[in-house]
């Protein structure tokens, strides 16, 4: 008898479990995104950023003390990659001159310190053009999903693209939700990184779907749930080997790669766990859930007359 080159492990024991989790997850994940709300950045709301660099750390409540003092009480303060780096965000005025605003503020942290400070970047957003990218970035989200929901459609059974489909808004809802409890800073970076993050759950669904199907139409004497179990333990090496490289790399651009980088590649790190874990039970489960069978994979086989034509 051959012995298995896989796992036995009963990943589809604790699927219940798991759909447990998940919608406890769903569910916390849309309450703060309809209370809390996405901590939306300066591409979204509109507005000016500055970014200044000092020679030493320095405090931001001081700062804020003499922003407000010179009518910027609702400036956002706060460290950029280090102690030492200030990014604010400013709100746009009506009839406010970009530039002599950011010329004023530099001006009034110049005269705070007293060494030098060393002015790294200045960006405007108008409020028009923040709220077209936040439309924009939202309408490429949902067409990904439907092209994708169409793609799987053809490629598999109608059940297996629902199941994927399912997963894809399980990893985008749970990724946005930890950005709207944690009141990260959500630009167009993470847009893209979301993006992403519905491409690479996907590719993690498609492996494990292909080995389903393969294995209902040679498979006879075993239940789907029992064939579903079995393909699982045959990709599990593969899913986990991909997610652990890519999450090396992610981990090195989250630590290294600096600030500008750093929302896109917490981004995906939490996409690539959450999608490696949705692959395993959320497409599956739902698939298994709508009743997938074998004779729903099986090739039809051609009649008699047509095999026998040239």
């Amino acid at each position: 008898m051959a012995k298995k080159l896989y796992l036995d492990f009963n990943f589809m024991g604790l699927r219940k479990q798991a759909m447990t989790l998940s919608a406890a997850l769903m569910l916390i994940s849309l309450f703060s995104l309809f209370t809390l709300k996405l901590n939306l950045g300066i591409d979204f709301t509109g507005g000016s950023l500055i970014e200044v660099g000092y020679q030493q750390a320095v405090e931001l409540q001081p700062i804020r003390n003499v922003l407000e003092s010179n009518g910027f009480g609702d400036a956002i303060v706060q460290h950029f990659g280090s102690a030492s780096e200030v990014l604010i965000r400013l709100v746009p005025k009506v009839d406010q001159d970009k530039a002599e605003l950011s010329s004023q503020i530099i001006r009034l942290l110049n005269e705070a310190t007293t060494g030098s400070i060393d002015v790294r970047r200045v960006d405007f957003v108008g409020p028009q053009v923040g709220k077209e990218l936040a439309e924009k970035g939202g309408l490429a989200v949902l067409y990904a999903l439907i092209a994708i929901l169409i793609y799987v459609s053809v490629r598999f059974e109608y059940r297996f693209s629902l199941g994927a489909v399912a997963a894809l808004i399980h990893d985008v809802t749970i990724t946005l939700g930890i950005f709207s409890l944690l009141q990260l800073d959500f630009n167009l970076s993470v847009i893209a990184a979301v993006l992403a993050v519905i491409g690479y759950s996907l590719n993690d669904t498609i492996v494990v779907f292909d080995r389903i199907r393969e294995n209902f139409r040679k498979v006879r004497k075993k239940t789907p749930l029992e064939i579903t179990n079995t393909s699982i333990n045959q990709t599990i090496s593969r899913t986990l080997i991909t997610s652990m490289t890519t999450l090396m790399v992610l981990l090195s651009l989250f630590f290294l790669g600096g600030e500008v980088i750093h929302s896109f590649a917490l981004t995906l790190i939490i996409g690539v766990l959450v999608g490696t874990y949705s692959s395993i039970y959320v497409a599956t489960t739902t698939a298994l859930v709508l009743g997938i069978k074998r004779s729903d994979l099986l090739v039809p086989e051609k009649d008699s007359e047509e095999m026998t034509r040239p």
